[in-house]
């Protein structure tokens, strides 16, 4: 068992080397400055969806005069120096003059969503005595200016290489998150979990190997094998879903298509050791002994299932001998493709209430 924890330590130590590498120089003390709410977030969707039946479903207490006991927070996180450094967050709560420590969850929006699209899920757990709390990703929501500004940052970090907009540079807001989280008074620090999806699961999947305050994991629609779906010629679903820097690394490299060496080097390039070294075989087990369930759907195009078998079966392998296999659960929703749904968020908000509630 030593070795095997000697061996996360330190794949946890190198993939926060790849981190700070590219911020050497924008390095802050973290500081916290005051938001006001956002009465219109920026979608970057050209048509954004204003409902979610998903998140509309989730399980609530009936509270007469919810909206007056709720309290909203808006702040800035610092992160690091410049305009990406500014990481906006959204913190619900309910009244409590009991001065008790309580169990946090940290909510993670989709691909050109933003925090306040969260806003259900946040209400139904305050409802439920947790502080809860989401953020924009890099790019989006308070940090985006328009419609492109994420696919904008994509194309850029393959030009320059030198940003991780897609996952890692966001992976460090929530380790900074943590830092903050765990300093509140009202915050029971033993008790932080962390979910999201699609984008934001794989933000939570990350999180969590590379923190482990983060102490409950349910990463929605989010986890992949990149190599595996490299290896099996199943990468076009994740590809499609920002397809303009791989036509953009396709016209560098002179290619007539994008194919399958075209995404090795866009990984490389925007989010180093992705496909190899940090990828889901090594990081999802990376996550034991913390309660993990990953939640999927059955024929997910983006997130293929048959490449969850790899990091399933050492996950498996690592909560067993860690004496604690009840505290990690794969499970896919039959015929569901890249969804997140009712069902989903219910499962989540059980296994919440199973670990964080004890």
């Amino acid at each position: 068992m030593t070795d095997g924890v000697e061996h996360v330590d330190s794949l946890r130590s190198r993939f926060l080397g790849v981190l700070r590498c590219r911020r050497s120089h924008l390095l802050v003390p973290l500081t916290v400055e005051p938001a006001k709410r956002v009465d219109r977030p920026l979608y970057q969707d050209a048509n954004p969806p204003k409902f979610s039946e998903a998140m509309d479903c989730c399980p609530r207490e009936n509270i007469s005069n919810f909206k007056d006991l709720l309290i909203e927070e808006n702040l800035y996180l610092i992160t690091e120096e410049g305009e990406q450094g500014r990481l906006p967050v959204l913190i619900l709560s309910m009244k409590d003059d009991s001065r008790q420590k309580r169990p946090c969850v940290v909510f993670l929006h989709s691909t050109h969503k933003c925090k306040e699209w969260l806003r259900p899920l946040l209400e139904a757990y305050a409802s439920r005595g947790y502080i809860t709390v989401a953020v924009d990703s890099r790019y989006h929501g308070e940090r985006a200016h328009s419609l492109t500004t994420y696919r904008d940052a994509l194309i850029a970090s393959w030009k320059k290489g030198d940003s991780m907009p897609f996952i890692f540079d966001t992976a460090w807001d929530l380790i900074k998150l943590a830092d903050y989280l765990t300093q509140r008074e009202d915050v029971d620090c033993s008790r932080i979990g962390i979910t999201g999806e699609s984008l934001g699961g794989m933000h939570a999947w990350f999180a969590a190997f590379a923190d482990v305050r983060y102490s409950v994991v349910i990463p929605i629609i989010g986890v992949q094998g990149f190599g595996w779906a490299i290896e099996n010629d199943m990468w076009q679903g994740r590809v499609d879903s920002i397809k303009p820097v791989f036509e953009e690394a396709r016209i560098n490299l002179g290619k007539s298509a994008i194919d399958r060496e075209v995404v090795e080097k866009v990984w490389d390039r925007i989010a180093p050791g992705l496909a190899s070294d940090f990828d889901s075989p090594n990081t999802i087990p990376a996550i034991a002994l913390r309660p993990l369930l990953i939640l999927n759907g059955e024929v997910d195009p983006r997130c293929p299932i048959a490449g969850l078998k790899g990091p399933e079966s050492r996950a498996r392998d690592a909560y067993g001998k860690a004496l604690c296999p009840e505290n990690f659960q794969l499970k896919a929703q039959p015929g569901i493709g890249h969804q997140m749904t009712p069902w989903m968020v219910k499962e989540a908000s059980d296994w919440f209430d199973k670990f964080l509630k004890q």
